[in-house]
């Protein structure tokens, strides 16, 4: 559990804010939440390379505002909530347009939802469930499972009442029964 870990971990940090050390509070921020922060941001967008994006405009971010944190919510709760923020920005203004009756497109939505039958196909299977959510269950299962955050904190990340959050994460584990023994059925009938 990250809460009180989470705390510990911010408080060399805010000791150099608090003591005028600006850049190496920064260099401590980004190695103690650079993977977190990329976590997040993937939870939200759902593709590596805007995730990186989103992580690099975090970062930008927070060493602009660095000198202006207040001290007032968990270190940790102020960087996540700038990355919420950012990675659905992102998303707003990178919304793809593309119909199914492009043939393009449904090539590309076909080859995406093919099956996998190698070694590692159950993990492939249930991330490719994942990413099938919506986006809301999504974002919360990832947080909680892949990143082991407690409900309270994924709740305060995504800036979502902690009964939301568990709402999100009984839907979607009822989904992802339903599609998984959808495919192991299948998977089952083909005699492989």
């Amino acid at each position: 559990m990250l809460g009180i870990a989470g705390a510990r971990m911010d408080d060399p940090i805010v000791a150099s804010l608090r003591a005028g050390r600006s850049a190496e509070a920064f260099d401590a921020l980004v190695a103690t939440y650079r993977r977190r922060v990329f976590g997040l941001a993937y939870a939200i967008t759902g593709s590596r390379a805007a995730a990186d994006d989103v992580a690099q405009e975090v970062f930008v971010k927070l060493w602009r505002a660095l000198d202006g944190y207040d001290g007032r919510a968990k270190l940790s709760t102020w960087l996540y909530a700038i990355t919420r923020n950012t990675a659905v920005s992102a998303l707003r203004r990178e919304r793809p347009t593309a119909s199914l009756s492009d043939e393009a497109t449904w090539a590309a939505a076909e080859a995406q939802s093919a099956v996998v039958d190698e070694p590692g196909a159950d993990d492939a299977r249930l991330w490719r469930a994942v990413a099938d959510l919506p986006e809301a269950q999504r974002r919360a299962v990832t947080l909680y499972y892949q990143d082991e955050r407690p409900v309270e904190e994924v709740a305060s990340m995504l800036g979502l009442p902690v009964n939301t959050v568990k709402t999100h994460l009984h839907r979607a584990r009822a989904r992802l029964a339903t599609a998984l023994g959808a495919a192991e059925m299948a998977h089952q009938e083909l005699g492989t």
